[in-house]
């Protein structure tokens, strides 16, 4: 498997021969530093969308810190939306660092300097994209 240049991508990749999903490590994590955030979900099937607004995210996420072919447009829809159900703008925003977080941890040594800085762009990138459609 080649590597990607986008060290953003490679995070992922490098976390996919690691872990089969990441669904369950980025909710333990969104739940423990954003308790509030699990009373959002229903008791009910909420695996299934957390799965999916896991795999939505994602991808948006590699369009965003990539080509931005079309879907990093998800996350100006999910603003939108996230803002009707009555989700807090920070805890949206906090989502995303949440995901670089299991990833960093998930990679261990393999987070390199170059990966760190892509994600911290990213993360102030996706904010400022958030910010300016309040």
């Amino acid at each position: 498997m080649s590597a990607s240049p986008n060290p953003v991508e490679l995070s992922f990749d490098l976390a996919a021969m690691r872990c089969a999903d990441l669904t369950p490590l980025v909710y333990q994590r969104l739940f423990r530093e954003h308790p509030e955030a699990q009373a959002m979900f229903r008791s009910q099937g909420s695996e299934l969308v957390q799965g999916s607004m896991l795999a939505l995210t994602i991808e948006a996420i590699l369009d965003f810190a990539g080509t931005r072919s079309g879907h990093f447009r998800l996350i100006a829809c999910e603003v939108s939306s996230h803002d009707a159900y009555g989700t807090p703008r920070e805890l949206f925003i906090a989502f995303f660092a949440v995901i670089r977080d299991t990833l960093r941890d998930l990679l261990g040594d393999d987070w390199s300097p170059d990966v760190a800085r892509a994600w911290d762009k990213l993360l102030a990138d996706i904010e400022a994209f958030a910010s300016v459609l309040a």
